[in-house]
């Protein structure tokens, strides 16, 4: 006997106790209100009870037992990985391809998730100098550098750097 976590001896005691009490007085308000559980749960436990026994008041796995279809199908990956490789095209452009070629209608973000599980790169990397260029000048004063700040209507501070 494999018990739930939801499973313990108490709880199928419990439920045991709510089919009994509805049982004896028939009248689910009176129930309900004594175990202090709701209508649709008592009669979710009560139809369980009735279609199979003690066995029907264990608790059942909510996993799904089906799997939803794959919104994108090995050929139509083959066909986006094989563009963005040969042609270099990015997401918005291998949507309007798929759709002009292939009547395929996908997102971006899907189109963007076939290409990150098949772990491909960035076209591109955003550009960034390597080092700040640096103004330095072999003389000492040779360039200054000069900052402004107004002071009042007409009045400029003037501050060498």
């Amino acid at each position: 006997m494999n018990l739930s976590p939801t499973d313990s001896p108490a709880t199928l005691k419990a439920r045991q106790n709510w089919v009994r009490l509805y049982q004896q007085t028939r009248d689910a308000g009176l129930t309900c209100r004594r175990c202090g559980i709701s209508r649709p749960t008592l009669r979710k436990w009560w139809r369980r009870f009735q279609e199979q026994g003690q066995e029907g008041l264990r608790s059942r796995s909510r996993r799904r037992h089906t799997l939803p279809e794959r919104k994108v199908t090995p050929q139509q990956e083959q066909i986006i990985l094989a563009l963005r490789a040969k042609r270099r095209l990015g997401p918005e452009r291998i949507q309007s391809e798929l759709r002009r070629t292939a009547d395929v209608h996908l997102s971006t973000v899907t189109v963007w998730k076939v290409l990150r599980r098949h772990l491909v790169k960035p076209l591109h990397n955003p550009r960034r100098p390597k080092e700040p260029i640096r103004y330095s000048r072999p003389l000492p004063g040779e360039r200054v550098q000069m900052d402004t700040c107004k002071v009042g209507k007409g009045l400029y501070q003037f501050m060498q750097a």
